[in-house]
């Protein structure tokens, strides 16, 4: 199975909390400077300054919510491919097992006979390994 989709979830979490707690350190290094009892331009610079540096950090926390959002559509589409390999293989599954089904009851019937194309093809048909991408593009009879 392709993507640990957990694991990706739990990572798509840990970024929004940084993201939020970067936000939260740039609020209070502004809250800090504007509290600080100092006056005069060298006051007024520092605080310019530490205005611009939240500024980056509030940047940098915005980036972290955009990676968790890319990595969230990223588990949706995995999930979405998953539960369509597994569709597909249970739809083979059943597909084989009835053409199975058919040849038996033909080589059990007093006329004998052979399997039609369709049959063949499903009989003759190697399975890739459950949970393989090679799911998507099986091609069958009957898909």
């Amino acid at each position: 199975m392709y993507g640990e989709t957990a694991m990706m979830r739990r990572r798509v979490s840990q970024l929004r909390e940084q993201g939020s707690e970067i936000r939260r350190v740039a609020d209070r290094l502004v809250a800090q400077a504007e509290s600080v009892p100092w006056h005069g331009r060298a006051a007024e610079s520092m605080r310019l300054r530490i205005q611009d540096r939240a500024s980056h950090l509030r940047d940098a926390a915005g980036l972290h919510e955009s990676a968790a959002d890319s990595l969230d559509h990223h588990v949706h589409e995995v999930d979405r491919l998953q539960d369509a390999i597994a569709t597909i293989e249970r739809k083979v599954a059943s597909l084989v097992a009835d053409a199975r089904a058919r040849r038996a009851r033909l080589a059990d019937s007093p006329q004998g006979g052979d399997v039609d194309d369709e049959d063949a093809a499903l009989l003759a048909f190697a399975m890739p390994p459950p949970g393989h991408k090679d799911w998507l593009d099986v091609e069958l009879p009957g898909l």
